[in-house]
Protein backbone atom coordinates (compact mmCIF):
# COMPACT_ATOMS: atom_id res chain seq x y z
CA UNK A 1 0.00 0.00 0.00
CA UNK A 2 1.66 3.68 -1.12
CA UNK A 3 2.41 5.79 1.59
CA UNK A 4 0.16 9.09 1.83
CA UNK A 5 2.46 12.15 1.74
CA UNK A 6 1.00 14.61 4.03
CA UNK A 7 3.29 17.48 3.13
CA UNK A 8 0.96 19.48 1.26
CA UNK A 9 -1.70 18.71 3.73
CA UNK A 10 0.24 20.09 7.14
CA UNK A 11 1.83 23.44 4.44
CA UNK A 12 -1.95 23.73 3.90
CA UNK A 13 -2.89 23.45 7.74
CA UNK A 14 -0.46 26.06 8.84
CA UNK A 15 -1.48 28.43 5.39
CA UNK A 16 -4.94 28.36 6.67
CA UNK A 17 -4.17 28.78 10.20
CA UNK A 18 -2.47 32.20 9.41
CA UNK A 19 -6.08 33.19 7.04
CA UNK A 20 -8.03 32.63 10.16
CA UNK A 21 -6.18 34.94 12.07
CA UNK A 22 -7.94 37.96 10.25
CA UNK A 23 -11.38 36.45 11.71
CA UNK A 24 -9.73 37.89 15.26
CA UNK A 25 -7.57 40.90 14.25
CA UNK A 26 -9.36 42.40 12.13
CA UNK A 27 -12.42 43.61 13.68
CA UNK A 28 -10.64 45.17 16.94
CA UNK A 29 -8.52 47.37 14.51
CA UNK A 30 -12.33 49.10 13.02
CA UNK A 31 -13.50 49.48 16.99
CA UNK A 32 -12.59 53.24 16.92
CA UNK A 33 -14.33 53.54 13.31
CA UNK A 34 -17.11 51.86 14.26
CA UNK A 35 -17.17 54.27 16.99
CA UNK A 36 -16.22 57.01 14.86
CA UNK A 37 -18.69 56.36 12.02
CA UNK A 38 -21.83 54.35 14.11
CA UNK A 39 -21.68 55.88 17.61
CA UNK A 40 -21.14 52.32 18.81
CA UNK A 41 -20.41 52.22 22.52
CA UNK A 42 -17.77 50.21 23.75
CA UNK A 43 -20.11 47.98 25.61
CA UNK A 44 -21.75 47.25 22.18
CA UNK A 45 -18.03 46.75 20.79
CA UNK A 46 -17.03 44.34 23.47
CA UNK A 47 -20.26 42.73 22.75
CA UNK A 48 -19.29 41.77 19.78
CA UNK A 49 -15.79 40.63 21.32
CA UNK A 50 -18.70 38.14 23.48
CA UNK A 51 -20.45 37.49 20.10
CA UNK A 52 -17.42 35.97 18.39
CA UNK A 53 -16.09 33.94 21.03
CA UNK A 54 -19.58 32.99 22.39
CA UNK A 55 -20.51 31.13 18.88
CA UNK A 56 -17.05 29.73 18.58
CA UNK A 57 -17.94 28.02 21.98
CA UNK A 58 -21.31 26.86 21.05
CA UNK A 59 -19.23 25.20 18.11
CA UNK A 60 -16.98 23.26 20.12
CA UNK A 61 -19.05 22.27 22.01
CA UNK A 62 -21.46 20.66 19.71
CA UNK A 63 -18.46 18.56 18.60
CA UNK A 64 -17.53 17.97 21.91
CA UNK A 65 -20.91 15.90 21.98
CA UNK A 66 -21.32 15.34 18.50
CA UNK A 67 -18.83 15.22 16.28
CA UNK A 68 -19.51 11.38 15.35
CA UNK A 69 -22.07 12.82 13.20
CA UNK A 70 -19.79 15.27 11.08
CA UNK A 71 -18.03 14.62 7.79
CA UNK A 72 -15.02 15.66 9.21
CA UNK A 73 -13.14 15.68 5.95
CA UNK A 74 -16.45 18.08 4.38
CA UNK A 75 -16.15 20.67 7.43
CA UNK A 76 -12.10 20.96 7.12
CA UNK A 77 -12.49 22.38 3.12
CA UNK A 78 -15.93 24.41 3.85
CA UNK A 79 -14.49 26.25 6.45
CA UNK A 80 -12.91 28.77 5.26
CA UNK A 81 -16.03 29.46 2.50
CA UNK A 82 -17.77 30.10 5.54
CA UNK A 83 -14.82 32.38 7.17
CA UNK A 84 -15.60 34.42 3.32
CA UNK A 85 -19.24 34.42 3.63
CA UNK A 86 -19.13 36.09 7.21
CA UNK A 87 -16.40 38.93 5.94
CA UNK A 88 -18.34 39.65 3.44
CA UNK A 89 -21.69 39.97 5.37
CA UNK A 90 -20.19 42.21 8.05
CA UNK A 91 -18.44 44.76 5.24
CA UNK A 92 -21.91 44.88 3.07
CA UNK A 93 -24.81 45.17 5.45
CA UNK A 94 -23.55 48.40 7.07
CA UNK A 95 -22.20 49.64 3.45
CA UNK A 96 -25.81 48.98 2.63
CA UNK A 97 -27.98 49.87 5.47
CA UNK A 98 -25.63 51.79 7.74
CA UNK A 99 -28.67 53.42 10.25
CA UNK A 100 -28.28 49.37 10.89
CA UNK A 101 -24.41 49.06 10.89
CA UNK A 102 -24.37 46.95 14.17
CA UNK A 103 -27.18 44.51 13.01
CA UNK A 104 -25.09 43.75 10.00
CA UNK A 105 -22.22 43.11 12.17
CA UNK A 106 -23.39 40.94 14.63
CA UNK A 107 -24.64 39.05 11.45
CA UNK A 108 -21.19 38.95 10.23
CA UNK A 109 -19.36 38.29 13.30
CA UNK A 110 -22.01 35.36 14.40
CA UNK A 111 -21.08 33.48 10.77
CA UNK A 112 -17.29 34.00 10.59
CA UNK A 113 -16.85 33.25 14.32
CA UNK A 114 -18.79 29.43 13.79
CA UNK A 115 -15.90 28.78 11.04
CA UNK A 116 -13.39 30.03 13.32
CA UNK A 117 -14.35 27.64 15.88
CA UNK A 118 -14.46 25.10 13.05
CA UNK A 119 -10.96 26.04 12.35
CA UNK A 120 -9.65 25.69 16.53
CA UNK A 121 -12.05 22.62 17.18
CA UNK A 122 -10.08 20.45 13.80
CA UNK A 123 -6.92 22.25 12.75
CA UNK A 124 -4.91 21.00 15.90
CA UNK A 125 -5.99 17.56 15.57
CA UNK A 126 -5.67 17.29 12.22
CA UNK A 127 -1.82 18.66 12.31
CA UNK A 128 -1.50 16.16 16.06
CA UNK A 129 -2.70 13.47 13.49
CA UNK A 130 -0.44 13.76 10.99
CA UNK A 131 2.93 11.20 11.31
CA UNK A 132 5.52 13.21 12.79
CA UNK A 133 8.45 12.93 14.92
CA UNK A 134 7.94 16.00 16.74
CA UNK A 135 4.21 16.97 16.79
CA UNK A 136 4.84 19.02 20.20
CA UNK A 137 6.62 21.54 17.89
CA UNK A 138 4.31 20.94 14.77
CA UNK A 139 1.26 22.62 17.00
CA UNK A 140 3.49 25.29 18.62
CA UNK A 141 4.77 26.32 15.15
CA UNK A 142 1.40 26.02 13.80
CA UNK A 143 -0.01 28.59 16.43
CA UNK A 144 3.03 30.93 16.05
CA UNK A 145 1.80 31.03 12.54
CA UNK A 146 -1.72 32.81 13.07
CA UNK A 147 0.95 35.19 15.31
CA UNK A 148 2.39 36.56 12.38
CA UNK A 149 -1.14 36.28 10.33
CA UNK A 150 -2.03 39.10 13.01
CA UNK A 151 1.22 41.02 12.47
CA UNK A 152 0.14 41.01 8.20
CA UNK A 153 -3.43 41.79 8.89
CA UNK A 154 -2.51 44.48 11.44
CA UNK A 155 -0.01 46.36 8.83
CA UNK A 156 -2.19 46.58 6.04
CA UNK A 157 -4.67 47.08 7.34
CA UNK A 158 -3.32 50.33 9.57
CA UNK A 159 -1.87 51.04 6.58
CA UNK A 160 -4.84 51.15 4.55
CA UNK A 161 -7.24 52.85 6.68
CA UNK A 162 -4.20 55.69 7.71
CA UNK A 163 -3.52 56.51 3.56
CA UNK A 164 -7.26 55.20 1.77
CA UNK A 165 -9.29 56.48 4.62
CA UNK A 166 -11.33 55.19 7.47
CA UNK A 167 -14.72 55.43 5.44
CA UNK A 168 -13.55 52.96 3.06
CA UNK A 169 -12.89 49.87 5.71
CA UNK A 170 -15.58 47.59 3.92
CA UNK A 171 -13.13 47.02 0.93
CA UNK A 172 -10.61 46.55 2.87
CA UNK A 173 -12.91 43.87 4.59
CA UNK A 174 -13.97 42.13 1.30
CA UNK A 175 -10.01 41.34 0.65
CA UNK A 176 -9.24 39.62 3.85
CA UNK A 177 -12.40 37.84 3.04
CA UNK A 178 -10.58 36.81 -0.56
CA UNK A 179 -7.74 34.98 1.00
CA UNK A 180 -10.12 32.26 2.97
CA UNK A 181 -11.68 31.20 -0.43
CA UNK A 182 -7.60 30.25 -0.96
CA UNK A 183 -7.52 28.35 1.46
CA UNK A 184 -10.55 26.25 0.72
CA UNK A 185 -8.95 25.62 -2.40
CA UNK A 186 -5.89 23.84 -1.22
CA UNK A 187 -7.68 22.12 1.43
CA UNK A 188 -9.71 20.03 -1.04
CA UNK A 189 -6.74 19.24 -3.05
CA UNK A 190 -4.84 17.75 0.14
CA UNK A 191 -5.37 14.41 1.46
CA UNK A 192 -6.76 14.73 5.47
CA UNK A 193 -5.65 11.94 7.72
CA UNK A 194 -8.46 10.09 9.48
CA UNK A 195 -9.23 11.27 13.15
CA UNK A 196 -10.37 9.47 16.42
CA UNK A 197 -14.10 11.16 16.39
CA UNK A 198 -14.57 10.44 20.23
CA UNK A 199 -11.93 10.50 23.59
CA UNK A 200 -9.33 7.79 23.32
CA UNK A 201 -7.77 5.97 26.00
CA UNK A 202 -10.79 3.91 27.41
CA UNK A 203 -9.88 1.83 30.34
CA UNK A 204 -10.88 1.19 33.47
CA UNK A 205 -13.64 3.52 35.61
CA UNK A 206 -10.97 4.74 38.01
CA UNK A 207 -8.79 5.61 34.81
CA UNK A 208 -11.50 7.44 33.21
CA UNK A 209 -12.51 9.57 36.12
CA UNK A 210 -8.57 10.67 36.42
CA UNK A 211 -8.36 11.29 32.42
CA UNK A 212 -11.66 13.76 32.88
CA UNK A 213 -10.74 15.40 35.50
CA UNK A 214 -7.47 16.15 34.27
CA UNK A 215 -9.27 17.00 31.07
CA UNK A 216 -11.36 19.54 32.95
CA UNK A 217 -8.71 20.78 34.65
CA UNK A 218 -6.61 21.64 31.11
CA UNK A 219 -10.09 23.37 30.00
CA UNK A 220 -9.86 25.81 33.42
CA UNK A 221 -6.18 26.29 32.37
CA UNK A 222 -6.79 27.65 28.93
CA UNK A 223 -9.60 29.78 30.22
CA UNK A 224 -7.53 31.51 32.55
CA UNK A 225 -4.78 31.59 29.49
CA UNK A 226 -7.40 32.75 26.75
CA UNK A 227 -9.03 35.69 29.39
CA UNK A 228 -5.17 36.78 29.95
CA UNK A 229 -3.85 36.59 25.92
CA UNK A 230 -6.93 37.97 24.60
CA UNK A 231 -8.15 41.05 26.84
CA UNK A 232 -4.78 42.89 25.38
CA UNK A 233 -5.20 41.37 21.70
CA UNK A 234 -8.84 42.42 21.69
CA UNK A 235 -8.16 45.84 23.42
CA UNK A 236 -4.76 46.95 22.69
CA UNK A 237 -5.18 49.12 19.71
CA UNK A 238 -7.85 51.24 21.26
CA UNK A 239 -6.04 51.07 24.38
CA UNK A 240 -3.51 53.07 22.77
CA UNK A 241 -5.39 55.22 21.01
CA UNK A 242 -7.68 56.25 23.69
CA UNK A 243 -5.72 55.66 26.93
CA UNK A 244 -2.29 56.33 26.17
CA UNK A 245 -3.30 59.06 23.56
CA UNK A 246 -1.14 57.56 20.49
CA UNK A 247 -2.00 58.59 17.08
CA UNK A 248 -4.00 55.13 15.80
CA UNK A 249 -1.35 53.99 12.86
CA UNK A 250 1.41 54.13 15.82
CA UNK A 251 -0.69 52.48 18.22
CA UNK A 252 -1.32 49.89 15.53
CA UNK A 253 1.90 49.39 14.58
CA UNK A 254 4.10 49.24 17.28
CA UNK A 255 0.87 48.35 19.84
CA UNK A 256 -1.07 45.56 18.25
CA UNK A 257 1.74 44.69 15.90
CA UNK A 258 4.46 44.35 18.38
CA UNK A 259 1.87 41.99 20.34
CA UNK A 260 1.15 39.81 17.46
CA UNK A 261 4.96 39.35 16.56
CA UNK A 262 6.65 39.14 19.97
CA UNK A 263 3.42 36.19 20.24
CA UNK A 264 4.84 34.36 17.14
CA UNK A 265 8.20 34.62 17.40
CA UNK A 266 7.70 33.23 21.20
CA UNK A 267 5.76 30.32 20.12
CA UNK A 268 8.46 30.14 17.05
CA UNK A 269 11.42 29.52 19.80
CA UNK A 270 9.21 26.87 21.48
CA UNK A 271 8.73 25.05 18.41
CA UNK A 272 12.37 25.04 17.78
CA UNK A 273 13.67 25.00 21.02
CA UNK A 274 11.21 24.37 24.10
CA UNK A 275 10.64 22.30 26.60
CA UNK A 276 9.28 21.96 29.73
CA UNK A 277 5.82 22.92 28.85
CA UNK A 278 4.59 23.10 32.51
CA UNK A 279 7.46 25.16 33.63
CA UNK A 280 6.67 27.79 30.73
CA UNK A 281 2.83 27.73 31.64
CA UNK A 282 3.78 28.77 35.46
CA UNK A 283 6.61 31.42 34.29
CA UNK A 284 3.97 32.80 31.29
CA UNK A 285 1.24 33.22 33.83
CA UNK A 286 2.99 34.84 36.37
CA UNK A 287 4.98 37.50 33.50
CA UNK A 288 1.39 38.29 32.28
CA UNK A 289 -0.44 38.77 36.07
CA UNK A 290 2.82 41.52 36.31
CA UNK A 291 2.36 43.11 32.94
CA UNK A 292 -1.41 43.93 33.05
CA UNK A 293 -0.83 45.90 36.72
CA UNK A 294 2.15 47.55 35.05
CA UNK A 295 -0.21 48.58 32.30
CA UNK A 296 -2.76 49.43 34.71
CA UNK A 297 -0.17 51.98 37.16
CA UNK A 298 2.08 52.99 34.99
CA UNK A 299 2.07 56.80 34.72
CA UNK A 300 4.08 56.86 31.70
CA UNK A 301 2.58 56.01 28.27
CA UNK A 302 5.55 54.26 27.20
CA UNK A 303 6.62 52.31 29.41
CA UNK A 304 2.56 51.26 30.05
CA UNK A 305 2.42 50.40 25.93
CA UNK A 306 5.67 48.17 26.42
CA UNK A 307 4.05 46.18 29.31
CA UNK A 308 0.94 45.89 26.92
CA UNK A 309 3.70 44.97 23.99
CA UNK A 310 5.17 42.32 26.36
CA UNK A 311 2.21 40.42 27.11
CA UNK A 312 2.80 38.84 23.75
CA UNK A 313 5.75 36.91 25.24
CA UNK A 314 4.00 35.83 28.53
CA UNK A 315 0.28 34.89 26.89
CA UNK A 316 2.04 33.11 23.81
CA UNK A 317 2.11 29.61 25.15
CA UNK A 318 -0.84 29.88 27.16
CA UNK A 319 -3.34 28.43 24.85
CA UNK A 320 -0.88 26.17 22.76
CA UNK A 321 1.12 24.88 25.54
CA UNK A 322 -2.40 23.79 27.44
CA UNK A 323 -2.57 21.85 24.24
CA UNK A 324 0.71 20.45 24.32
CA UNK A 325 0.74 19.59 28.02
CA UNK A 326 -3.20 17.60 27.68
CA UNK A 327 -1.37 15.48 24.91
CA UNK A 328 1.74 14.41 26.80
CA UNK A 329 -0.75 13.93 29.90
CA UNK A 330 -3.52 12.06 27.82
CA UNK A 331 -1.99 10.60 24.27
CA UNK A 332 -4.55 10.70 21.48
CA UNK A 333 -7.14 12.39 23.24
CA UNK A 334 -9.34 12.52 19.98
CA UNK A 335 -11.66 15.50 18.06
CA UNK A 336 -13.50 15.72 21.46
CA UNK A 337 -11.07 16.43 23.83
CA UNK A 338 -9.46 19.20 21.61
CA UNK A 339 -13.45 20.62 20.79
CA UNK A 340 -13.78 20.63 24.83
CA UNK A 341 -9.99 22.11 25.12
CA UNK A 342 -11.38 25.05 22.44
CA UNK A 343 -14.55 25.40 24.64
CA UNK A 344 -12.32 26.14 27.61
CA UNK A 345 -10.72 28.59 25.52
CA UNK A 346 -13.33 30.12 23.45
CA UNK A 347 -15.25 30.89 27.07
CA UNK A 348 -12.25 32.82 28.43
CA UNK A 349 -11.87 34.85 25.15
CA UNK A 350 -15.43 35.75 25.35
CA UNK A 351 -15.90 36.59 28.91
CA UNK A 352 -12.79 38.82 29.64
CA UNK A 353 -12.53 41.40 26.64
CA UNK A 354 -16.56 41.67 27.17
CA UNK A 355 -16.05 42.53 31.00
CA UNK A 356 -13.17 44.73 29.72
CA UNK A 357 -15.59 46.95 28.20
CA UNK A 358 -18.33 46.61 31.12
CA UNK A 359 -15.29 47.62 32.97
CA UNK A 360 -14.29 51.27 30.88
CA UNK A 361 -17.82 52.57 30.35
CA UNK A 362 -19.14 51.87 33.88
CA UNK A 363 -15.91 53.23 35.86
CA UNK A 364 -15.46 55.66 33.62
CA UNK A 365 -19.02 57.43 34.30
CA UNK A 366 -18.14 57.86 37.58
CA UNK A 367 -17.45 60.92 39.80
CA UNK A 368 -14.67 58.82 41.41
CA UNK A 369 -13.07 58.38 37.91
CA UNK A 370 -13.92 61.93 37.09
CA UNK A 371 -11.46 63.24 40.57
CA UNK A 372 -9.24 60.29 40.34
CA UNK A 373 -8.56 61.70 36.81
CA UNK A 374 -8.35 65.38 37.59
CA UNK A 375 -5.72 64.32 40.91
CA UNK A 376 -3.93 62.55 38.13
CA UNK A 377 -4.09 64.40 35.27
CA UNK A 378 -6.18 61.50 33.27
CA UNK A 379 -9.41 61.66 31.75
CA UNK A 380 -12.71 59.49 33.06
CA UNK A 381 -12.05 57.22 30.01
CA UNK A 382 -8.01 56.70 30.77
CA UNK A 383 -9.16 55.65 34.49
CA UNK A 384 -12.13 53.58 33.11
CA UNK A 385 -9.40 51.43 30.88
CA UNK A 386 -6.89 51.21 34.02
CA UNK A 387 -9.04 49.82 35.96
CA UNK A 388 -9.87 47.22 32.93
CA UNK A 389 -6.70 46.39 33.00
CA UNK A 390 -5.86 46.27 36.55
CA UNK A 391 -9.18 43.93 36.10
CA UNK A 392 -7.65 41.32 33.65
CA UNK A 393 -4.77 40.82 35.87
CA UNK A 394 -6.91 38.79 38.08
CA UNK A 395 -7.37 35.63 35.32
CA UNK A 396 -3.49 35.27 35.03
CA UNK A 397 -3.38 35.26 39.28
CA UNK A 398 -5.73 32.41 39.00
CA UNK A 399 -4.27 30.32 36.66
CA UNK A 400 -0.85 30.54 39.05
CA UNK A 401 -2.74 28.69 41.90
CA UNK A 402 -4.49 26.17 39.17
CA UNK A 403 -1.18 25.46 37.74
CA UNK A 404 0.01 24.74 41.35
CA UNK A 405 -3.14 22.54 41.97
CA UNK A 406 -2.48 20.61 38.60
CA UNK A 407 1.12 20.40 39.42
CA UNK A 408 0.20 18.22 42.52
CA UNK A 409 -2.64 16.15 40.63
CA UNK A 410 -0.16 15.39 37.53
CA UNK A 411 2.17 14.00 40.01
CA UNK A 412 0.10 10.78 41.10
CA UNK A 413 1.10 7.56 40.13
CA UNK A 414 0.52 8.04 36.41
CA UNK A 415 -3.45 8.85 36.63
CA UNK A 416 -4.09 9.62 33.63
CA UNK A 417 -1.97 6.58 31.29
CA UNK A 418 -3.53 5.58 28.45
CA UNK A 419 -4.85 2.04 28.91
CA UNK A 420 -2.95 -0.42 26.71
Amino acid sequence: MEKINYRQTKLTCYFTNVVMSSVFSLPPLLFATFREMYGISYTLLGSLILINFCTQLGIDLIFSFFSRYFNIHKTIRLMPLITASGLFVYALFPMLFPRHAYMGLVLGTFIFSAAAGLGEVLISPTIAALPSDTPDKDMSFLHSLYGYGVVGVVVVSTLFLRFVGKEYWMYLTFFWAALPVVASVLLMRSPLPDMDMGQSGKGSADSSKHRTRGLLLCMLCIFFGACAENTMSNWISVYAEKALQIPKVWGDILGMSLFAILLALTRSAYAKFGKNIFKVLTISMCGAAACYVAVAFSPNAALSLLACVALGICTAMLWPGTLIFMEEKMPAAGVAAYALMAAGGDFGASVAPQMMGIVVDNISLTEWAESLGNALSLTPEQVGFKAGMLVAAVFPVFGVLLLAYMKKFFKEKNPLAPAR
